[in-house]
């Protein structure tokens, strides 16, 4: 499933539709305690989270670029949708010539597998070099949770699968032309986001800086247990809150449904479809 493209910049920009996590509503974090969370509980009032997964498709004279990967077939069948999405657009997966990779998590990178074969044969792999050094380290892995370990794996069969193919992005850099990295950590030590720069109205495409766009625009603290760093993710969303209400951004990203924009909402935020 994909909604229509929009135009930011020189790129035509198209929403692919990967799936949808569920979640118990335990995994709910809250930066000010237990009585905080209690309450972001009670507001959010369901005993499951229902969360949507996206990627992005890019546009231009020069080709074809994903930012994200999906799930590919690694998550069972409720999941790999946009693989569906992109042969129903008549795009064949060597047509793709660059992935943009937020960060090293199953619901955005396991989609660049087929198997032991990578899925797109002629992608370069661009990934924050933060998460690549972190997830491709043996220490780190002893010190991580079970439940935040996928993160390795991923980090081993990008490396083996797309040998020569990777390059590991950092800083506040231009990374494509018209696109520029944007760090969001928090979430994991690398995550980032993707400026789509225009002269009327850019477009960020922010990750998981959001995993629950209407519960932590209006309370930024509130967290899930997925994040590697609560603490800097809690900084990060606020930011990047701040920031595009500021600059007048479009917002979309892994877990938001369309295009959105930002504002603000007493000492919280509040996003709007664009």
């Amino acid at each position: 499933m994909t909604q229509p493209a929009r135009r930011f910049g020189r790129y035509d920009v198209t929403i692919l539709h990967d799936g949808v996590f569920e979640a118990p509503i335990e995994v709910l974090t809250h930066a000010a305690g237990e009585a905080a969370r209690q309450a972001a509980l009670m507001q959010w009032g369901q005993p499951t989270l229902r969360i949507p997964v996206k990627c992005f498709l890019l546009r231009d004279a020069d080709g074809l670029v994903l930012v994200d990967a999906g799930t590919g077939t690694s998550w069972g069948d409720a999941y790999g949708h946009a693989r569906a999405a992109l042969a129903a657009l008549g795009i064949a997966r060597d047509e793709i010539g660059r992935i943009l990779i937020t960060h090293l998590h199953g619901d955005h990178a396991l989609g660049l597998f087929d198997g032991d074969r990578p899925y797109f044969p002629k992608a370069r792999v661009l990934v924050p070099q933060a998460d690549l050094s972190f997830f491709s380290d043996e220490a780190k892995r002893a010190e991580t949770p079970d439940n935040r370990r996928g993160g390795f794996a991923i980090a081993a069969t990008l490396q083996r699968l797309y040998d020569g193919r990777v390059e590991a992005v950092s800083g506040l850099q231009e990374i494509l032309p018209g696109i520029d990295r944007v760090p969001l950590p928090g979430h994991t030590h690398g995550q980032s986001g993707y400026l789509v720069r225009d002269a009327a109205r850019s477009l960020l495409l922010w990750g998981d800086a959001l995993h629950l766009e209407t519960l932590q625009a209006s309370d930024p603290d509130i967290g899930l247990v997925y994040d590697l760093d609560g603490a800097t993710a809690v900084r990060s969303r606020r930011d990047i809150l701040n920031r595009a209400s500021r600059e007048g951004w479009l917002v979309s990203g892994g877990h938001i449904e369309g295009f959105r924009t930002v504002g603000r909402r007493g000492d919280g935020f509040m996003l709007s479809a664009a």
